[in-house]
């Protein structure tokens, strides 16, 4: 694989060094200066590959492998008229990062939120702090900070009275400290939602259910992804993050059959999928390894990160790369099956970019501001365990096949 780290610019408290000693050849990044729905100017994207290169005459190189990511206006996921210049837009940006040779577009379509957690430091055992979603504490903020209308429906009697109960007991402090978590922007973002206007975002989306949501992403794919197809560009969908609605909210990017109704919407190879296992390990109903397999050509980009259920199954945290609820050897093991395929059949850079998605905030970075989910050394930590097992299986595969075949390096990914 394309070992690759995430980079939210020159901001990010991680640098362009740490990401090149952590053994990363590639950079995931994006333009987040500009604002949703317009082009992405070349000079721009020059601009970013600029920066991200400046050291490679004199250090190992690193190189923009990803683009995560290009959003989607919310104009497009309501269908409305405006969709159709956010959608040229969204050609014209395309068209921009082929020009500067960037051939994989990460996206998704979660309706308002992004990813959503209730707690950005729960403690692990071993000290360290990890990303958490508890189902009780959405509901606090859903039904007793945010008071949705008609928000008791989505939640069991005995989950509502509980929320009740525990908002009832809070300090004015942690109530504060959830609704930030809650309505925490996108990754990267030291920007959030204000609760004084959520719930009007949330009223656009009233009319539209999951099926309106389905079609309107297909329509988007099938306007776009044609002209990806032209480029050379993989675009590829990241799953919803969790796998199932919030907030009355409908989410079409969960399972598999979801995948598959996608990708027969304009199949084209192109239009493909950011296979990432923590959000669609979140449900116990996607057998992951199966994904990988049944959607193996399709899958343009990888987030690797284990989710650990807990006694509620609603509840998870993000575990330790090479455990939780994830089989990460069965999984890896598609992933490297597919770019050897890849290699086989002569499709050109068979080397698929992977990203350790998210770690732990360890070691001297509990002293340290970080993003959530990105701090430096517990990505580092995922990294080398995703490595290690990808080069045990890679050894083992050729063990059984016989003499050792020639590898298709990380550098050679951009040749």
């Amino acid at each position: 694989m394309l070992h690759t780290m995430r980079w939210f610019g020159l901001h990010d408290p991680v640098s362009l060094f740490d990401i090149r000693q952590a053994g990363c050849a590639g950079v995931v990044t994006a333009l987040h200066q500009l604002p949703v729905g317009a082009v992405w100017p070349v000079s721009e994207i020059q601009a970013r590959q600029q920066l991200i290169e400046a050291d490679n005459a004199t250090h190992a190189p690193l190189h923009w492998a990803v683009v995560e990511s290009l959003p989607v206006h919310e104009a497009i996921k309501k269908g409305l008229p405006a969709r159709e210049q956010y959608i040229e837009n969204y050609k014209e940006s395309l068209r921009n990062l082929a020009a500067c040779g960037i051939r994989t577009v990460c996206y998704n379509f979660m309706p308002v939120l992004d990813w959503s957690r209730t707690n950005l430091s729960y403690e692990m055992p071993d000290g360290s702090r990890a990303l958490r979603f508890v189902w009780q504490d959405f509901a606090v903020f859903d039904l007793c900070i945010l008071q949705r209308p008609g928000a008791a429906a989505d939640y069991e009697p005995a989950v509502a009275e509980a929320a009740r109960q525990q908002f009832a007991a809070m300090s004015a402090e942690e109530v504060a400290a959830l609704t930030n978590t809650v309505l925490l922007g996108l990754p990267g973002s030291e920007e959030a939602f204000e609760l004084a206007n959520f719930q009007s975002l949330l009223n656009e989306y009233a009319a539209i259910d999951a099926a309106a949501l389905r079609a309107n992403l297909h329509y988007f794919i099938q306007q776009v992804a044609p002209v990806a197809e032209e480029l050379g560009i993989g675009l590829c969908i990241h799953p919803d993050d969790p796998p199932y609605p919030l907030l009355g909210l409908p989410r079409v990017v969960s399972t598999a059959a979801d995948l598959a109704a996608l990708f027969a919407a304009c199949d084209v190879p192109a239009n493909g999928l950011t296979f990432c296992t923590g959000s669609l390990g979140v449900r116990a109903d996607n057998d992951l390894p199966a994904i990988a397999r049944q959607f193996a050509s399709r899958i343009h980009f990888i987030h690797l990160r284990a989710t650990k259920h807990e006694e509620n199954p609603r509840n998870f945290h993000e575990a330790d790369h090479l455990e939780g609820d994830v089989d990460m050897y069965a999984v890896v093991r598609e992933l490297v099956l597919e770019e050897q395929r890849r290699a086989a059949s002569g499709e050109g850079a068979s080397a698929i970019p992977m990203r350790p998605d998210h770690g732990h905030q360890m070691l001297d970075d509990l002293k340290k501001k970080t993003y959530p989910g990105y701090s430096a050394i517990g990505r580092l930590r995922g990294l080398a365990e995703l490595r290690g097992l990808e080069y045990g299986i890679r050894r083992s595969l050729e063990a059984e096949a016989g003499p050792p075949a020639a590898h298709l390096t990380e550098t050679a990914a951009f040749a």
